[in-house]
């Protein structure tokens, strides 16, 4: 059966208390990963909403005898996100990288995102008559005619409202009402909830890496380095700052201890003006009163906060990462690079927008609002002030990171048809190299290396004076990746140090003669043929991977080849270009010793990383796996096959530059999704005005009433369902699911949700009447 990776990148938009909301998406797509991993595990029939996950699943893969089914695995190993989406993200990132449950969050998040919890200590009112001078000012905002509640709150919860309002507003002025070590201490409390809790299998593959990145804002700002031609060096003060995460390959099951991960969401979710904002010293404070310790402490602020100029951690004041980049989609595109594929990929960013066109501040004026005389009707004081520092930067659109990844994929597809239409040429030229041999039916480990010797010469002859631009592309690549993995092991901080390697490298490279493509008397330089054999894991990749792509053409749905031997196959051709995909990873090269001197002596250092990948030792393993593979196809096949193999430097030559080494990964066009209340219309039309209570009171809403979020998690869940579904139904090749089976499967998994939590949600037992009539 054809294997194949729905792969989801996820950026988490915030949504201040529709945070609430968003637990409950993320939820479902924890649902949806342990219903996939179950599939695959072939695992007893599941009930509830994970079973109409899998029956999605189930019917895709079809049967053994009709040979058209997809075995779908579902993995989220990229999630960005900012403020609220923030801490769901990391949430997620946990429970799918150490396999812990989501489930004993859901009570925290009904029962303590609440403003009578997360007001600070110091900030409770007393007694009732406690600064009894601000209730008036409680009394004015309440209830002054077009006031804020009245606006924004629907009528049935005004009361709860108003209630919970006086305690916020006669809290305290001029400060934040909310508590900094209240909310840090209930990050902690959640991570030890999933710690304690119950406790499956992780569900993201042992050789796939996931990704983390949360945007925080750091409030001073530090200085960067930036190289000018005059003057040479100026630096500029950066605010935007990005914790990253990652669990790599064979690294253990977490992103990093609870603590750390604590720190990123308390920092990303800073809201300015409820929350203070957050130094290291708030959270210091916190582990003591709690009597708990961070290990890990000077190593992660290290890692996460200091540059080359700065490392005044104590001293580093943070705020919401949603003031400067609440659609974090720049973090999660870079993550792409250097991505394994062990099989087919359909690779999907999947955005999760609360709210769509709602701001977070309705204090502007109103857009096509006329004052006296039809002229346009100008903002107010505080609407301005407010409209312009905190709401037009959130909500900024993302047309921009849309417009990268289309022309991304516009590129891969024009290389694909490039590759289509060479191949009776290309075939043409490795006849002419090896000869009308009968031996490419026969191929043995041996042969497959002198033939690919021979027609990779070939290539080089005919390619004439454009082989010297191609390998440069190549030798670039080479030294852009190993300045990579160098500066990400010697804990480079900026750009400013990540250089002083890359030049090191350069100049090494220079000094060896590497960067010499010159083809004396049809001879190649062989100090830069050496230089590729030791270093060149890209073109290994890529070689695989046109591989795999063809083994779709000739030995797909329809061609005639026994589906047993398409599939092992592709089995080899995976685990083949597992040997090399290893050699990609930072971690890869721990054993690899590299200190300041290395500076001066970086030729040396290149050779210690070419021993350490021993791309020989590899070449040879990968030879006899496709020589194992080759023989169980039918005759036709298997030469079709060893031409694509044989073939590869023709390609290459022809389509790296097009590329120019973006998109190589998954060598596959990106698709983008979203999951909002405007897209899961199935049950209720009229997008988040008509679902969600979040939005009112200027989207902290959900914060003054547990029937909102209540609400808004229930409703979280039910447009997650919808979607998901949809997106892993599109992920179906040439195929479209029946749209009467989908309805079906709608219906199932919104059920399940509802009979999951009608015990729990009991302040809105009327709306899932409701919607089970709505849903029929």
């Amino acid at each position: 059966m054809r294997e194949k990776e729905l792969r989801l990148a996820l950026v988490c938009y915030g949504g201040i208390s529709l945070a609430v909301y968003m637990h409950g998406v993320t939820k479902e797509i924890w649902h949806l990963a342990r219903a996939s991993r179950a599939e695959l595990d072939g695992d007893p029939p599941s009930g509830g909403v994970i079973g109409a996950y899998r029956a999605l699943l189930s019917h895709m893969a079809g049967t053994p005898e009709d040979g058209s089914g997809v075995k779908l695995r579902v993995i989220t190993d990229i999630i960005a996100g900012a403020s609220a989406g923030g801490i769901n993200g990391i949430f997620l990132a946990r429970a799918l990288a150490s396999g812990e449950s989501l489930e004993p969050l859901t009570d925290l998040w009904l029962t303590k995102a609440d403003v009578t919890v997360l007001l600070d200590p110091d900030a409770r009112p007393w007694s009732r008559f406690s600064k009894f001078w601000a209730v008036p000012i409680a009394w004015i905002y309440s209830r002054a005619p077009k006031n804020a509640i009245d606006s924004t709150v629907e009528r049935s919860a005004r009361a709860e409202v108003r209630s919970k309002l006086s305690q916020f507003v006669r809290a305290r002025w001029f400060a934040p009402p909310f508590g900094g070590e209240v909310f840090s201490g209930l990050l902690l409390d959640a991570f030890a909830a999933m710690e304690a809790g119950p406790k499956g299998p992780p569900l993201i593959p042992a050789d796939q890496p996931i990704d983390l990145m949360v945007t925080v804002t750091d409030y001073s700002g530090h200085e960067q380095v930036m190289r000018l031609n005059s003057p040479p060096v100026v630096e500029e003060t950066e605010h935007r700052l990005i914790f990253s995460f990652r669990r790599a390959v064979g690294h253990g099951d977490g992103l990093g201890d609870a603590i750390g991960l604590a720190f990123a969401a308390r920092a990303t979710a800073s809201f300015p003006g409820a929350f203070p904002p957050f130094t290291v010293r708030e959270l210091d404070h916190t582990l003591k009163t709690r009597g708990e310790t961070w290990p890990t402490r000077n190593a992660f602020l290290a890692a996460q906060l200091c540059t080359k100029s700065f490392c005044s951690t104590e001293d580093r004041i943070l705020v919401d990462g949603s003031v400067l980049a609440n659609a974090p989609f720049k973090p999660a595109i870079a993550a792409l690079k250097q991505r394994p594929a062990r099989r087919e990929v359909d690779r999907r960013f999947v955005y999760i927008d609360p709210k769509p066109g709602y701001k977070s501040i309705s204090l502007a004026g109103k857009k096509g609002a006329r004052a006296e005389g039809g002229k346009p009707e100008l903002p107010g004081f505080f609407g301005t002030i407010f409209k312009t520092m905190s709401d037009i930067p959130r909500s900024q659109p993302i047309r921009d990171n849309v417009e990268a990844l289309d022309h991304l994929s516009s590129r891969i597809r024009r290389m694909r048809k490039i590759l289509d239409a060479m191949h009776t040429e290309v075939e043409e030229r490795i006849e002419a190299a090896l000869g009308r041999t009968f031996f490419l039916d026969r191929p043995t480990p041996a042969r497959l290396a002198s033939w690919r010797a021979k027609t990779q010469a070939r290539a080089v002859a005919e390619a004439g004076y454009a082989y010297a631009a191609y390998g440069h592309l190549k030798l670039s690549l080479i030294v852009e990746e190993l300045a990579r993995v160098v500066g990400d092991m010697v804990h480079a901080h900026d750009d400013w140090e990540r250089q002083r390697w890359r030049e090191a490298i350069w100049a090494a490279v220079r000094l060896r003669g590497w960067d010499d493509m010159r083809d004396d008397d049809a001879k190649e330089n062989t100090d830069a043929v050496a230089f590729f054999r030791a270093h060149d894991v890209g073109y290994r990749v890529r070689r695989l991977r046109l591989l795999a792509r063809r083994l779709d053409d000739v030995a797909g749905l329809g061609s005639g080849v026994d589906p047993a031997a398409g599939e092992a196959m592709r089995v080899v051709i995976y685990k083949a270009m597992g040997l090399y995909l290893d050699r990609e990873s930072r971690d890869y090269y721990d054993g690899v010793a590299i200190s300041e001197s290395d500076l001066a002596e970086a030729g040396a250092l290149i050779d210690r990383f070419g021993v350490h990948r021993a791309l020989q030792s590899a070449d040879d393993a990968a030879d006899a796996l496709i020589a194992s593979g080759l023989a169980a196809l039918p005759k036709g096949t298997r030469r079709a096959m060893a031409y694509a193999y044989l073939g590869f430097p023709f390609y290459d030559a022809a389509t790296l530059p097009l590329l120019q080494g973006e998109g190589d990964g998954e060598f596959d066009p990106i698709k983008i999704d979203r999951i909002s209340p405007d897209d899961a219309t199935s049950i209720r039309k009229g997008g988040a005005a008509a679902t969600l209570k979040g939005i009112q009171f200027n989207s902290f809403g959900a914060f003054f009433s547990r029937s909102f979020r209540e609400n808004d998690y229930l409703w979280g869940r039910l447009h997650a369902a919808e979607r998901l579904l949809s997106i892993v139904a599109s992920a179906h090749a040439g195929q479209d699911v029946a749209p009467e089976l989908m309805a079906t499967l709608r219906r199932t998994a919104f059920t399940a949700i509802l009979n999951e939590e009608q015990g729990r949600l009991l302040s809105v037992s009327e709306l899932i009447a409701e919607l089970r009539r709505e849903i029929g």
